[in-house]
This record gives C-alpha cells, structure tokens and sequence, in this order.
C-alpha cells in the first residue's frame, strides 16, 4: 500500500501532480528516504535539496500506515512542515528530534538555506479519516479504496466539476477548471483559487486519491486529455457515491442577493 508521495524541488515542476513523472517519489509502509545537499557527484540521498546551506544529510522522511515522520538531523536548525490545506497552520521539527509524526495530507517541509528557503512538497493520500480500530473482530484493518477529506479543497473541487449532473442526471456537461474556479471563489477558502490550482487538485484527485488510468490518448490534444480526465472523474464519484447531493451544501449559494429598495 502507497503511504505517501514526495514531490522534490525542480525547475520543471509548475505544482501539477503527475503520476508518471520520475522525479516523484512514492513509499509504502516501513520506506524511509534521506534528504539534503548529497555527496559531491554522487547520489546518497534520496531527494535531493541543491543547496550550499543544506546539510549533506539534512533529515529523513519515514512512511508509515496513513501518516509519515520527519527526522531532523541539524544541530541548531529546526525544519517547517507546513499544511496546504490549513490557512497557514504548521509544525515545527526541532533540531536533532527524530520520527516527528507529521499528521497532515498535503505538507510542505520548508528548511533554511542559502538561497532563502528550499522546500519539498509531501502527499499523503492513504490518510484515514474512521477510527476502524475500534471495530469487532480481529484481523486485518479495512483500508477505503477511496480516502476522501471533505474538508479539504480538493474534495470541493470535486463536488464542483460533479455539481451539473448532480443537479440534473440528464445533463452531461462538465465545467472547466476555469468555471470551476469561478464557482468556488465566493468561498473564504478558495479567494484565491486559480484555474492552475484546479488543474492541480484534479490531478491530485485523478492520481493520487482516485488512481485513475489516464493515459495518453493518440492525435489527442492537451485540452481533449484533460476532458477525458475530467469526465472519468465524475464519472467514478458518482458512480460509487463518493459525492453525492448532500455534499452540495459544501457550494456557495447561487442565490444573488436581493437588492434592498430605498426608502423615500
């Protein structure tokens, strides 16, 4: 089972989740992955910080059944791991503490360097969100095949794109991620939300929580690839009820004001 995966620092990453990029790295239960500067020519570390102000070995990351722990290998630093999704909240990693359990889904470990910070972004899409260890009997745990937060953005991002034919069945037209954005923004959560970020929570949602098998269509073009994507998605929440007409209450109202007339 995929416990979490790890995005590193690169100048070709523009924050888009993509499954069959080699730079991401995925770990199950019981992986664990350095990170730093590394040897000179060499590559002892798994995730590689290019950074003259990062140590050679600067931490590590440790997956474990739905979460990950961070050890903080400086002396006199301590390391951020910020939450995505949490307007700002963040834990503090002191110097030397080791397998910090880290309880967030979608993280960013930010260390001091050089140039400023340098920062790495962490998934953990296998979070549990029903204590099952409370349940009768004995045996393995049940794990969901789709762990969804409806907490979390991307959640609304997905009841969004789902909204039209939960509305009417009938209806087989999808927003776009622009259209998605517009919807969201009356939001106080998602002021801010841009097309790309859309674009980013539907790859998250396709790849990591939804694990779809999206592949390259032949002649197909960039736009064609992303309705395709766009469809399945719907296509599958619905399908097994992942999102349903209750969650339409999460959506701003469309009801506009009324307009208050002026007294004489």
């Amino acid at each position: 089972m995929e416990t979490i995966i790890v995005q590193p620092p690169g100048p070709s990453r523009s924050g888009e989740v993509d499954a069959a990029g080699p730079e991401l790295l995925h770990m199950g239960p019981g992986d664990v992955a350095d990170f730093g500067r590394g040897v000179p020519g060499g590559r002892d570390v798994s995730i590689v910080l290019p950074d003259p102000g990062i140590s050679r070995r600067a931490g590590r990351l440790e997956a474990a059944e739905d979460y990950w722990r961070l050890s903080n290998f400086s002396r006199d630093t301590a390391y951020a791991v910020e939450n995505l999704e949490g307007a700002g909240e963040y834990i503090a990693v002191a110097p030397g503490r080791l397998g910090a359990p880290v309880p967030f889904e979608f993280s960013r470990v930010v260390l001091p360097a050089l140039s400023g910070t340098v920062e790495f972004k962490v998934f953990a899409p296998q979070h549990a969100y029903l204590d099952e260890r409370s349940s009768p009997g004995a045996g393995e745990l049940t794990v969901h095949p789709y762990a969804l937060d409806a907490t979390a953005k991307y959640f609304l991002v997905l009841v969004a794109l789902c909204e039209p034919r939960l509305r009417d069945p009938s209806d087989g037209t999808l927003p776009g991620a622009g259209d998605i954005a517009e919807r969201l923004r009356p939001l106080e959560s998602c002021r801010g939300l841009t097309r790309s970020a859309v674009n980013y929570h539907i790859d998250y949602l396709a790849f990591a929580k939804l694990r779809l098998d999206v592949g390259d269509e032949p002649g197909a073009d960039g736009n064609a690839r992303t309705g395709a994507k766009r469809a399945r998605l719907a296509s599958l929440a619905l399908r097994f009820g992942l999102v349903r007409e209750e969650h339409l209450v999460l959506l701003p109202s469309r009801r506009r004001p009324v307009a208050q007339a002026s007294g004489a």
